[in-house]
């Protein structure tokens, strides 16, 4: 095996590389979340505590039931509801990740001296921040439409575009102490936007907070896992021969290509690791996002959202969905890392 132009040197900084590299992440988000395309919309289902899915929440079994009571209702269609909204918001949000975490590793790891665990981690939460912060509102509309369940409500993604713009939040009631709080809520309360462009942005704050942890804790684990792999006691068995590319006036230092189960596996791992550690404020995220369609339309902010988990559930309810959240994300980040990791070996960066 070898790559395409195996002696040139590319700037990463060039637009070649960006639009090469922003290819080869659009493309592994892609693959990655059709792999996981039923099993994401039963989670959302669950995560959301949809009233016609909340009773095969919190066990295996609920997973297939709920699944198959999808495809009974709307086949295969059903399972994949939403999936193009998925599609749609997946590449550009992939392809931004992965395009940024290299050009943010390259200045932060500009060579192999500098690579320490914790530049690897920043690198990897300063990527999942870019990219979601360009890419959010599609996600938004993405679980709206994975959300809605009711055959008579067959939505389209212009009408949910047209719902969550249009949905108006009850007006808080507020009961200030003095008059400065007074002024204070009034200021904030006319310049904050509360509808319209700002209802694609629910769960936004929760959403940023928790890619500090998941991306960085992912792009950590694969690189740290992707190294072990390449030890030269296990390298004869783990990496393809003949794929490692050394550091020359012409060239930059590649290192070997894992074999296809290593490479499934470190991406494996690292998506364990980030879910189990960012899970929590995913629960929230989702909650929030889904505001305008339960309970009475009320904007919820990160903390009252957290109460109410709390309060229905206790603290396992920041849980609800972990178990089909990781039969998920090991095959769903295992394909991704690997589709990235071939994507750029193939297009010669």
């Amino acid at each position: 095996m070898a790559t395409a132009h195996p002696h040139r040197k590319v700037d990463k900084r060039s637009g070649e590389y960006l639009l090469k590299s922003g290819l080869a992440g659009g493309m592994a988000g892609c693959a990655a979340k059709t792999v996981v395309g039923p099993l994401d919309r039963v989670k959302i289902l669950f995560q959301t505590s949809n009233p016609n899915f909340a009773k095969y929440a919190g066990s295996w079994s609920g997973v297939p039931i709920a699944m198959r009571d999808i495809y009974a209702s709307n086949g295969v269609r059903g399972l994949f509801k939403g999936h193009s909204a998925t599609l749609l918001r997946i590449f550009p949000y992939a392809g931004i990740k992965f395009l940024a975490y290299e050009q943010i590793r390259a200045r932060l790891i500009p060579n192999k001296a500098h690579e320490t665990p914790g530049r690897r981690f920043i690198s990897g939460s300063l990527a999942g921040m870019v990219s979601v912060f360009f890419t959010y509102p599609l996600e938004v509309i993405r679980v709206r439409l994975a959300f809605e369940t009711r055959q008579a409500q067959r939505s389209t993604l212009r009408s949910i575009c047209r719902k969550i713009y249009g949905e108006h939040p009850t007006p808080a009631v507020h009961h200030p102490t003095n008059p400065v709080s007074a002024a204070a809520t009034t200021v904030v309360e006319t310049v904050v936007p509360r509808n319209g462009l700002a209802n694609f942005y629910r769960g936004f704050t929760p959403t940023m907070l928790g890619m500090l942890p998941y991306a960085g804790a992912s792009f950590l684990a694969h690189d740290t896992l992707s190294d072990v792999m390449r030890l030269p006691m296990l390298a004869p068995w783990t990496t393809i021969p003949n794929t490692q590319r050394e550091e020359t006036r012409t060239s930059d230092h590649k290192p070997a290509q894992l074999r296809y189960w290593a490479e499934l596996g470190t991406g494996g791992f690292a998506g364990f690791i980030s879910q189990t550690v960012s899970y929590p404020l995913e629960v929230v995220r989702r909650r929030m996002q889904v505001g305008g369609v339960v309970g009475d339309g009320h904007r919820l902010g990160v903390g009252e959202t957290v109460k109410r988990i709390f309060m229905e559930r206790g603290w396992r309810g920041f849980f609800v969905g972990l178990t089909i959240g990781y039969v998920k994300i090991i095959p769903m980040t295992a394909t991704s890392f690997y589709v990235y990791e071939r994507g750029k070996f193939y297009l010669g960066i």
